[in-house]
C-alpha cells in the first residue's frame, strides 16, 4: 500500500521591488511584514521557511508578508535605511510600525502579529 504525500499549499508571498513598493506597501491595507533580504545571506535563507508558514498561517487573519530582494531594489533599501539583512519591517495600513533585525523566531513573530491583530 501507498501513501501519496499531500501536496504542499504554496505560501502566499508577495514579491516587490522599486516599481512596486508604493503601491503594494505603502497603499496596501491591513497588515503586512516585509523581508528585506538578498540570495547570498545565509540567515535570510533560514529565514524563508519561517515566513512560509507564517504567510500560510496568518493569511486568513488579514496578514500580508512581502519579500523585497536589497540587491534589486537599492531605492527602497536606502530610504528605509536597511543596514542589516535580514530585515523584517512591520506594517499596517502601509504605515510602518516597527522592524526587527537578523533571524527571528517563529514564535517571536507569532507574538508580535497576534499583539498586532489584537489591537485591531
Amino acid at each position: 500500500m501507498f501513501f501519496r504525500k499531500k501536496p504542499r499549499r504554496e505560501a502566499p508571498i508577495v514579491h516587490v521591488d522599486d516599481s512596486d513598493f508604493d503601491t503594494v506597501i505603502l497603499e496596501g491595507e491591513g497588515i503586512t511584514v516585509v523581508d528585506f533580504w538578498a540570495a547570498w545571506c545565509s540567515p535570510c535563507r533560514m529565514m524563508e521557511p519561517i515566513l512560509d508558514e507564517i504567510a500560510l498561517e496568518f493569511e486568513d487573519r488579514g496578514v500580508t508578508v512581502a519579500k523585497l530582494d536589497t540587491e534589486q531594489a537599492p531605492e527602497t533599501t536606502g530610504r528605509f535605511e536597511i543596514r542589516s539583512i535580514p530585515t523584517l519591517i512591520f506594517f499596517r495600513d502601509g504605515e510602518p510600525l516597527f522592524q526587527l533585525t537578523g533571524l527571528v523566531p517563529k514564535p517571536v513573530l507569532e507574538r508580535e502579529l497576534g499583539e498586532l491583530l489584537e489591537g485591531d
